[in-house]
């Protein structure tokens, strides 16, 4: 690894060398997977949506029965750093928490001291070609725990589902419970009845409360756009008008294919077209 390419990490209070980095093999996070992550977009070198993704971490951490070491106030000020240090000017700032390193117990000691980490990513966000062409959804069934409102760092059900859509030749899986689709391994799922309502489930304990959609769907009241909070399923999906996905790594793109079935015309339609236009101003305009 050249030094060139050595990126400055936080972990428990210090900033240090990536390659300088330890964390212990008693991490509660790498024996139960007891832990939650936030990913924060970082476009023009200032972070997008930052407010929503704090409350989010609070929430997570809060619903585990956690306590972050500092505050989310000094968390920005540490995402912030380490994206000037680390010259990010497109990418994202990952965050892991887990409740600490201790011998393995189910039974956790309540006066166990946190660890936090982060580290920052390169990559583009804004000019991708999944805008122009779009982006393909394999569905399969969903596999994973019940309390998928806790930004868990426990993602081997996504893994495995991206893994499987990957080797089909999609792009992101499509989960499905009961007949109707929950969400993307890791986006919110979309679509846009013929006519014209946009359609994704409430957030519940069966899907993560996205920062991004969250925004999205502010938005589109804003801007007089019919919503509606409800399952659907991946029939409906297949004969809907358009289909998208938003998640922090990849802000709002169209979904052009379902299971190989084309939905609409097969291209980005004009409501994702809108929203993507409305998002972006409205990113670059509230980013800190």
């Amino acid at each position: 690894m050249s030094a060139a390419t050595i990126r400055t990490v936080y972990l428990n209070g210090a900033f240090l060398p990536e390659n300088e980095a330890r964390l212990s093999i008693f991490d509660r996070g790498f024996l139960f997977g007891d832990g939650i992550y936030e990913v924060t977009a970082v476009l023009d070198g200032k972070l997008i949506d930052s407010a929503l993704h704090m409350a989010r971490l609070e929430r997570s951490v809060g619903e585990i029965g956690g306590r972050l070491p500092i505050t989310t106030d000094e968390i920005v000020a540490i995402e912030k750093r380490l994206v000037e240090e680390n010259h990010l000017t497109e990418g994202l700032v990952y965050l892991q928490y887990t409740r600490g390193a201790e011998d393995r117990n189910f039974f956790y000691s309540e006066d166990l001291e946190p660890t936090l980490v982060l580290f920052t990513q390169a990559k583009t966000l804004e000019h991708v070609a999944a805008v122009e062409k779009g982006l393909k959804v394999k569905s399969m069934p969903d596999q994973r725990w019940a309390r998928r409102d806790i930004k868990s760092v426990c993602l081997l059900p996504q893994v495995l589902a991206k893994r499987a859509a990957k080797a089909e030749g999609f792009d992101e899986a499509w989960l499905v419970e009961d007949g109707m689709v929950t969400e993307g391994a890791s986006s919110t799922a979309y679509i846009v009845t013929r006519d014209g309502r946009i359609v994704t489930r409430a957030n519940s304990h069966a899907t993560l409360p996205g920062c991004t959609r969250l925004a999205v769907l502010d938005l589109a009241r804003e801007a007089g756009l019919v919503l509606e909070e409800r399952p659907f399923s991946v029939e409906e999906a297949k004969t809907a008008a358009e289909a998208w996905l938003t998640s922090a790594s990849n802000f709002i793109v169209s979904i052009t294919n379902i299971d190989g079935v084309a939905v609409g015309d097969g291209m980005p339609g004009p409501m994702f077209k809108r929203l993507r236009t409305l998002y972006m101003e409205n990113a670059r305009r509230t980013a800190i």
